[in-house]
């Protein structure tokens, strides 16, 4: 009976720390870290750094010799090591998808084209095991994103450390997101005119339906409070008034311009557009609009013949140098699971034209500004939310990026995940060294 118990017991061990990490308590005393090189994200780098926080809120973020008062902090010397503001997954299915291949386990999109009364985050999974292996190399919040149809729904921002997506959220039904009908070209000689046509005319349809909709809710937002409710047209509101973004997700030229033309025409206050793989070819159209750019994995092939091999790399300095605002995402095939490499995606970026700041910040704050959330997260700043990473190495760069602190609003939570439990036992089943990675 008792070999009985002692292998339940071992076995309960080791499925306990193969599941998800629980959620850290909120902070209980100030900390205080020390010596390291502190990358701020607004491209300022302060080396031996002091970085102290005290209930989750930055007090001290600047060179160590300008903090003296050490009396009750609990220090920690990262000496060596490099301190990042946590860094910002936009437009992500994170919590939405677990496996691509099981249908039963991807909760991302709605029936039917128009929903823009969907709420991503009453949808979000704070257990699912994806996510603690994101936040093992520096994601430590994102723009959770719903997808399919046209008027695919609300997106929310939370924090990757919850019991529950009530307790994740940092900011809700922070934008809606267009998918814009793609434009209809004829690239098979051999397909019937008649089909062309037809499919011409069902976007005309399309785009006549939408805006319908805009207009309807434009009108909706100014009938007096005591109007029947409508959940549609109620939750296109915020994007009238500024209090929400409208996300497009257009990648041609000519989609891009007919998109943000369209929705300056209709009201809308505040516009970006996500994927935008042609924004090399209207940077002064972005630019004249105000349009901010969510620039979808560029560690991908270019879309023409004709571009340049690198092109999608070096588009982020592209878009540096003609200053506009854009950040970017991990969209894509596999993209949940995947979306642990933003950081080397800023890497790429780094290594293509932007200096090591400026890939630093288009993950950092770059995002935060878009999303609306920089007067909290993004940069390591006196008033700003604690949430940071400490790595030994560069961040950006995948052979040397290794968490070995991190936090959230102050609270310290385990880099820990599934995959690092799995390494460490199978290490150990062949007499490996055992790495933190």
């Amino acid at each position: 009976m008792k070999h009985i118990l002692l292998s339940l017991s071992l076995l309960t061990a080791v499925s306990a720390a193969a599941q998800v990490p629980v959620p850290a308590p909120p902070q209980g005393r100030p900390i205080l870290l020390v010596g390291g090189n502190l990358h701020v994200g607004n491209g300022t780098v302060v080396p031996d750094a002091a970085v102290a926080f005290d209930k989750g809120r930055i007090t001290y973020a600047g060179a160590q010799n300008g903090f003296t008062q050490r009396d009750g902090y609990e220090v920690v010397d990262v000496k060596g090591q490099e301190i990042y503001p946590g860094l910002i997954l936009p437009n992500t299915t994170l919590g939405l998808t677990e496996t691509e291949s099981i249908r039963a386990t991807v909760d991302e999109q709605e029936v039917g084209t128009m929903n823009p009364n969907v709420r991503s985050l009453i949808a979000y999974n704070t257990d699912s095991d994806i996510i603690p292996t994101v936040r093992t190399n520096g994601v430590l919040l994102a723009q959770i994103t719903p997808r399919g149809g046209m008027l695919s729904g609300q997106s929310s921002i939370v924090q990757l450390d919850a019991w529950n997506w009530q307790d994740a959220a940092v900011r809700a039904d922070d934008g809606m997101h267009l998918i814009w009908p793609q434009m209809i070209l004829k690239l098979n000689p051999a397909e019937d005119e008649k089909a062309v046509e037809k499919r011409i005319k069902d976007r005309q349809t399309q785009l006549r339906e939408l805006e319908v909709m805009f207009t309807e809710a434009a009108a909706y937002k100014n009938l007096p409070p005591s109007r029947r409710e409508n959940l549609r047209l109620s939750a296109l509101g915020g994007i009238f008034d500024g209090s929400k973004t409208l996300f497009i997700h257009a990648d041609y030229g000519k989609e891009i311009v007919e998109a943000v033309s369209f929705a300056k025409r209709l009201g809308v206050q505040k516009v970006a557009v996500i994927g935008a793989r042609d924004a090399w070819m209207m940077l002064d159209f972005l630019k004249q609009h105000d349009v901010a750019v969510v620039l979808s994995r560029t560690h991908a092939l270019p879309r023409r013949p004709g571009d340049d091999y690198d092109l999608p790399y070096k588009l982020p300095n592209m878009l540096q140098q003609a200053d506009i605002r854009f950040c970017l995402d991990y969209e894509g095939s596999m993209e949940t699971a995947g979306s642990r490499n933003l950081a080397f995606i800023a890497g790429t970026a780094a290594g293509h034209g932007l200096t090591q700041e400026q890939a630093i910040t288009a993950v950092t704050l770059s995002p935060a500004r878009i999303l609306g959330i920089d007067k909290d997260y993004g940069s390591l700043e006196n008033g700003k939310s604690a949430t940071l990473v400490v790595s030994s190495g560069d961040l950006l760069d995948m052979r040397t990026n290794n968490i070995t602190r991190a936090y959230i609003d102050g609270r310290a939570f385990s880099p820990e995940n599934k995959q690092v439990y799995l390494n460490r036992k199978f290490r150990g089943k062949y007499g490996m060294p055992v790495g933190v990675k």
